[in-house]
């Protein structure tokens, strides 16, 4: 790969599903570090993360964007009635990136994890080539692990208004609402019900084998979760982290103050005023695999 400017691509899914995503080439002279996935938040087009993928081509890494299907560049033509679910992303969407990804670049396979992004390569078989995973508050959002100050309130909103507009619209509107973009309703129905183990969202027949490509994921893991992350959670990072059961895992808290902030919250670690900051402190794991917040690991876990 060479060039500066990022190219429009087309990832074509096993089902024949077609997303759309850039692929941004390394910029720095020298090897090319790593071969990295972005792999967004629920709701969230993959346009939010250019920013952090142009940082991360100019210091040596090939990184590609994508967004799942029903959302931005890979929406359909008709979103209503869509049976598109978080599933179909993990099982179909990730795995399709990360098997281009790794015909684009020779580089070793890499992936940032954003919220549900974090989540979703375990459902992913070519999630087993991953050798290292970055992870921001990464989690499936069951309720009863969102911050007990603001748990109502997030109840309310994504597991009462959620659903019921989704059953009357035939998906979620919400770039109508400015909450989030449009969601197709089995994405949408995946989120407002899930449980606190995620495979019952999978057919009884499915499920051990949906935990069993969690468990093949070999890759070092490196979560971060934020102390003022509502959603994202130690207790949200650490049931996820559960999952990943073959993969060496560290968990951090990281704390606004720990960058001069006042608040960081679930999405503004993808702002670009973190390039210096986080986004800076971010290459050291993804190029040398070290932990470059030691003092702050709540958990460590060896691959079982």
């Amino acid at each position: 790969m060479s060039g500066s400017a990022p190219r429009e691509v087309s990832i074509a899914c096993r089902d024949g599903v077609e997303l759309g995503g850039h692929l941004w080439p390394a910029t720095a002279p020298g090897p090319v570090h790593g071969a990295v996935v972005i792999t967004p938040a629920t709701g969230v087009a993959a346009r939010y993360y250019h920013r952090y993928a142009r940082f991360l081509a100019g210091h040596g890494f090939d990184v590609l964007t994508f967004d799942y299907r029903g959302i931005g560049l890979s929406r359909p033509a008709r979103l209503r009635g869509s049976p598109y679910r978080w599933r179909d992303w993990g099982e179909r969407d990730v795995d399709a990136a990360l098997r281009f990804m790794g015909e684009e670049s020779p580089a070793p396979l890499m992936l940032v994890g954003h919220s549900i992004g974090g989540f979703l390569p375990g459902l992913a078989a070519s999630g087993a080539g991953l050798t290292r995973m970055l992870t921001m508050g990464a989690q499936y959002a069951w309720w009863m692990d969102y911050a007990p100050r603001e748990r109502a309130g997030l109840f309310l909103k994504w597991h009462v208004a959620m659903p019921v507009l989704t059953a009357l619209f035939g998906y979620f509107p919400g770039k109508r609402l400015g909450w989030l973009e449009d969601l197709p309703a089995g994405v949408a129905h995946e989120w407002s019900f899930r449980g606190p183990r995620f495979e019952t969202s999978h057919p009884g027949p499915e499920r051990a084998a949906a935990r069993a490509r969690m468990a093949a994921v070999r890759a070092d893991i490196l979560a971060v979760a934020m102390s003022d992350d509502p959603l994202g959670t130690v207790r949200a990072l650490t049931r996820t982290l559960a999952y990943y059961t073959g993969a060496r895992r560290t968990l951090v808290r990281l704390a606004p103050a720990d960058y001069g902030r006042a608040a960081i919250g679930h999405f503004s670690l993808f702002h670009d005023g973190h390039a210096e900051g986080f986004w800076r402190d971010t290459l050291t794991f993804l190029r040398e695999g070290r932990n470059p917040w030691p003092d702050h690991v709540v958990e460590l876990a060896a691959a079982g």
